[in-house]
């Protein structure tokens, strides 16, 4: 009972405060019902009839494994297998009578008592399978769910071969009892110790990626942007950078307000995603201005990437914010070699981008020495 209220009390204060530990309400929710599981198992040895107890013990048991299962998959923003769920309750509660009819102890009942244990735990380990999470935290999770079902499915083995009690209200006082309490509370304490740091290495990764985005655009911030590209830098390789201003944003501001201007950012900023390669970097590292980090990437590939970027945004038209025409933005790019550093590369990249600014803007043009510039194209 000290066992899992402690854990009971862990989960709900990181529950209540820490706003993005998902699912940590259900799993107190979870530990609180083991409270009562073996408040129940006391009090079953003072019951003359002890069925009523013994049916409230089985099922307060598969509840909390069922809240313990939704706080699981709310963690890990994996849809709740709903349906499996229901089958395997709708298959306990008919199997009740006929578990409670047959006589206490027999290997056919510990067996048909342990089953939806088995079922739901496993579900539990299935649950964080299909998350796709496969960090060494995840997969001991993994472990210890199934480690706990093969408990569940050992315990009438356990039962046939040492004993076990005649009636129910002597099960505590048996050898067996204290084998098969002692397996699930450690390995439900296992289970929760690693949950706890699973919770804890998600919100610090949440709280890292925060302090690294920009909320106006939802890309990296000059931090997050000087950060990740800093490491693909060590990794090595080929690397185009690619800036970008939009032009006239002041005039944007002045003409049609400040929403309207956040609203044109948030929209290139949009476009430079959606036009970029899975392991690009994106950040928004000014006011309207923008860098790319194309890993991996040539200067032709860098230049394309961008003029695309630039076509489509001189293209597009934003009626939602009540800005009925188009807005042009101006890119410089520029090719890494060995002995670039980012900074190196930056101040490249940003000359090309003063050239495209100075030619007339909406445009793309590359470091000198490099590629010949690209003409001036639509200039608006």
């Amino acid at each position: 009972m000290s066992v899992a209220g402690i854990f009971a009390v862990a989960f709900a204060v990181v529950a209540a405060t820490n706003r993005t530990a998902r699912g940590a309400g259900w799993l107190a929710l979870g530990y609180g019902m083991g409270i009562l599981y073996v408040g129940l198992e006391f009090l079953l040895t003072q019951q003359v009839d002890p069925t009523p107890v013994g049916i409230g013990i089985f099922l307060v048991f598969m509840l909390a494994l069922s809240f313990a299962l939704v706080g699981i998959a709310h963690h890990y923003r994996v849809p709740l297998p709903l349906a499996a769920m229901a089958v395997i309750w709708v298959l306990t509660i008919l199997a009740v009578p006929v578990i409670f009819s047959m006589t206490y102890g027999s290997t056919l009942r510990l067996t048909l008592y342990q089953l939806p244990y088995f079922a739901m735990q496993s579900l539990l380990g299935l649950v964080i399978w299909r998350s796709g999470r496969r960090q060494a935290l995840d997969l001991l999770l993994i472990a210890l769910q199934a480690v706990a079902a093969i408990i569940y499915v050992a315990k009438p083995f356990i039962a046939a071969m040492i004993g076990t009690a005649n009636s129910p209200q002597g099960y505590m006082a048996t050898t067996y009892a204290a084998i098969s309490q002692s397996g699930s509370v450690v390995t439900l304490m296992a289970i929760a110790l690693v949950m706890l740091l699973v919770i804890m290495r998600d919100t610090t990764a949440e709280m890292v990626a925060r302090s690294e985005t920009d909320p106006l655009s939802s890309v990296l911030n000059r931090r997050g942007f000087e950060h990740h590209a800093e490491l693909a830098f060590l990794r090595g390789g080929a690397a185009v950078l690619i800036t970008a201003d939009l032009d006239d944003f002041k005039k944007i501001n002045d003409s049609f307000g400040h929403a309207a201007g956040d609203g044109v950012i948030a929209h290139f900023a949009a476009m430079l995603v959606g036009a970029a390669p899975a392991n690009a970097i994106v950040g928004r590292i000014g006011g309207e201005e923008f860098a790319v980090l194309l890993p991996d990437a040539l200067l032709s590939d860098g230049r394309l990437y961008a003029e695309t970027v630039r076509a489509a945004f001189a293209s597009a038209r934003l009626p939602v914010l009540g800005v009925d025409r188009g807005f042009t933005a101006s890119f410089g790019v520029a090719q890494r070699t060995s002995d670039h550093s980012l900074f190196e590369l930056a101040r490249r990249a940003d000359a090309a981008l003063y050239r495209a600014k100075a030619a007339g803007r909406n445009q793309v043009r590359v470091a000198l020495g490099e590629m010949p510039p690209v003409p001036a194209v639509g200039v608006a």
